[in-house]
Formats: C-alpha cells, sequence, structure tokens
C-alpha cells in the first residue's frame, strides 16, 4: 500500500477517521498502544461493527473517564511531550494541536498560548488525534489524497453557546482546502476531524488512478437521513495513467532553493526516469517559478513520484499520457587524439539520420589531455561522423 484517498462527502472527525483506518487493516493495538501511552486516566479503544444507510463500517468507541478538565494548548504539548510515545506519532500528534491552537486563537482574537481547548481537549478527542496519527504513520503511505470536505450546515451549542455551522474554527483550519456545504443540516466536520485532514492531506483531488486494494469505512455516532455518515479510505498502488505508454508527470514550484534542483534532476533519473527537465513560469502574484517535467514508462511512475516528493516542496502533481516516437538507435565508440568516445547513431527508414558523441566522455578526454573541451569535441564529432556517414 503506498497511496491513499479519503472520501469526506460526508465530512469527517477523529472517530469517523479512526474507524475507517481499523476497517482498512490497521491492527487495533497500534491506536490503542499509542492511546496508551498517554500520561492520563486509562482510556479503552473499542471497535464495533455497524451499518450506515445498509454500508458496513467499523465504529471505533473511545471509553474515557468523565472529565471537567479545560486544557490550554500548553498543557496538551506538555502531556504529548512526557508521553512515551515514538517521534513521528507524537510530532504528528504536536502538528494537529498546533494547528488546533492557531485557528482558536484567530477566531477568538488571542495568542494560540492562552487558547483553552474544550471539546477539543476532553480524553475522547485527545485518543482520536493520537490513535488516527498512530494509524496513518502504521501505514507508511507515500500519498494521502482526499475529496472536498462536506461541512454541513445550520447553527450548534458549544462551550460558547449557539455557534453557526460551519464553525467558525473549522474555517480556519480548512483554508485553502476545497470545501463542499454537504446534504446533511447539521455539523459534518468537526474540528478536531478539520485538524488531523489539514494536517495530514498531501492533495485534494478526486480518486486518482490507482489499483485499489483496500477500503476501510468509518462511521461517526449519528445515522442521518440524507447519506451513510460514514468517512472511507481507500488504500493501493498508484495506476498508470496510460497502462503501456509513457506518462509526463508535471509539478509547479515556487519555493524550492534553486540550488537544489541538480540533485533533484539526478534523483529522478536515478528513480528510472526517461528524461527530466525545468521550464521557467510566473505564478499568481507575479512569483517566478519553475515546471518540473519528467517523462517515464509507466512502471517507474511509482517510483519518479517517490522521488518527486522527497526531494522536492510540491505536495501534488499532474499525470498525462504522452505519445512517443523514438528512432532506431544503436551505440558504438570512435578512437580520437588517443582516446576512446562513446557514439549514438539514429536510423530512420534505414539510414543514418543523426550521429552523436557521449558529452562525458568528450569533456573527461579533454581534461586527459590538457585541451580546450571544444577542440575534443571537433575532433570526435568529425570521427564519429566519419565511421558513420548520413544517407
Amino acid at each position: 500500500m503506498t497511496i491513499g484517498w479519503l472520501d469526506l462527502s460526508a465530512g469527517a472527525s477523529g472517530d469517523m477517521l479512526l474507524g475507517a483506518l481499523v476497517d482498512a487493516g490497521v491492527p487495533l493495538d497500534v491506536p490503542a498502544a499509542a492511546v496508551a501511552a498517554l500520561p492520563v486516566e486509562q482510556i479503552r479503544l473499542v471497535p464495533e461493527q455497524v451499518t450506515r444507510h445498509g454500508l458496513g463500517a467499523t465504529r471505533v468507541h473511545v471509553h474515557a473517564p468523565e472529565s471537567s478538565a479545560h486544557r490550554t494548548w500548553a498543557d496538551v504539548r506538555r502531556l504529548l511531550l512526557d508521553a512515551d510515545l515514538p517521534t513521528p506519532v507524537r510530532e504528528g500528534a504536536l502538528a494537529v494541536f498546533e494547528r488546533l491552537a492557531v485557528a482558536e486563537g484567530r477566531v477568538h482574537r488571542t495568542s494560540p498560548e492562552d487558547v483553552h481547548f474544550h471539546e477539543v481537549g476532553a480524553l475522547d478527542a485527545l485518543a482520536d488525534v493520537v490513535g488516527v496519527v498512530a494509524g496513518f504513520e502504521h501505514l507508511r503511505l507515500t500519498r494521502l489524497t482526499a475529496s472536498p470536505v462536506a461541512l454541513g450546515s445550520g447553527s450548534a451549542r458549544g462551550a460558547h453557546g449557539v455557534v453557526p455551522i460551519p464553525g467558525p474554527a473549522v474555517l480556519e483550519l480548512l483554508a485553502g482546502i476545497p470545501v463542499v456545504a454537504g446534504a446533511v443540516p447539521a455539523e459534518m466536520c468537526t474540528p478536531t476531524g478539520a485538524a488531523l485532514l489539514a494536517a495530514r492531506v498531501d492533495e485534494w483531488t478526486t480518486l486518482p488512478p490507482m489499483r485499489v486494494e483496500r477500503v476501510g469505512t468509518g462511521a461517526g455516532g449519528r445515522d442521518p437521513e440524507e447519506l451513510p455518515n460514514v468517512v472511507r479510505l481507500v488504500l493501493g498502488e498508484p495506476g498508470d495513467a496510460t497502462p503501456g505508454g509513457p506518462v509526463v508527470l508535471e509539478a509547479n514550484v515556487d519555493d524550492l532553493d534553486p540550488r537544489l534542483w541538480p540533485g533533484v534532476l539526478d534523483a529522478l533519473f536515478a528513480a528510472g526516469a526517461s528524461d527530466a527537465w525545468l521550464t521557467p513560469i510566473l505564478m499568481k502574484k507575479g512569483r517566478p517559478a519553475h515546471t518540473l517535467s519528467v517523462l517515464c514508462a509507466p512502471g517507474a511512475v511509482a517510483g519518479v513520484q517517490a522521488a518527486v516528493f522527497a526531494t522536492t516542496s510540491t505536495i501534488g502533481m499532474r499525470i498525462v499520457g504522452v505519445g512517443k516516437t523514438a528512432l532506431e538507435r544503436t551505440s558504438s565508440s570512435v578512437d580520437v587524439l588517443g582516446g576512446t568516445v562513446g557514439v549514438k547513431v539514429a536510423v530512420h527508414g534505414g539510414r543514418v539520420v543523426n550521429v552523436s558523441v557521449e558529452y562525458e566522455d568528450v569533456a573527461a578526454l579533454a581534461r586527459e589531455l590538457g585541451l580546450p573541451v571544444k577542440e575534443v569535441l571537433r575532433a570526435a564529432t568529425a570521427a564519429a561522423e566519419g565511421a558513420h556517414p548520413a544517407g
């Protein structure tokens, strides 16, 4: 399993995401162990098989003692830092709660450090966040994508009284992320769900090309009439954009240190790219940027994608099927100035139409002889054309 896609047409909450992970095959022991590491009262995770509009799903109940504690961001941060958690899980949970603190701070016009978590600071919300982060870390996905988030409508009563839906904190958390109202006149996406999505999802899109291996369906506590109250997690391997034909992967990048690009291109060729190149572009707000384009065979897509995500700052890319016409090519070599230089010969219709020498061989020979590269290149080209005349 290398990529995942979340169907958020019914919104999202911490327990829905946790249920989808367990239903997709994450052992319950994984989130349970992470939750047990929290230095708080005992919390138990209990899975239940339920149906929502006839659709089977897993609901994970969080059994925690009642608590009236209203934890601040500093309290939650200290709690997570003191917990005996694997580093990726701790850092992932901290990132989620930091987003929550910043969002609540903006809503209430206060510093994130002064934010008091009410519902999201409760033990069940802590368990949801830590359990979901642990579940995604267990899957080790190379990319997580998701549909637009359904938010709901209407109003609800919270710790500060009646608030509109979507809630102010949810809108802050999902700024810049595609959302829809959804079909249910109630809260469909909770602040905890919104923070987890904002922290974990790499790209917002329809179901990407993939070979589906597993589907996990996680249920929420409600069962509205309008639609199944579930999150679906689809897992699988990246699919070929055009099976049997070459593809071009493209990404627009405006925030990468330009000194890194040579290393990026080297990594792409090592990952199986047939060709890779950069095109200068101008993006929104007049920002200079580059389009990274990578040509590769379908079988190399997964490796090339992993290299792009590992070496650049992009969080998504386009995959376009392309046609390709390639001349018949052969390789040979010629002796020049006491050295050997590789030669590529292109043939069309049975006749030689192009002869080119390997530049790296030319440059190495020039260094060895102490001659300008252009002199060795001229001599090597003449020798290659003499050995393989056109026509």
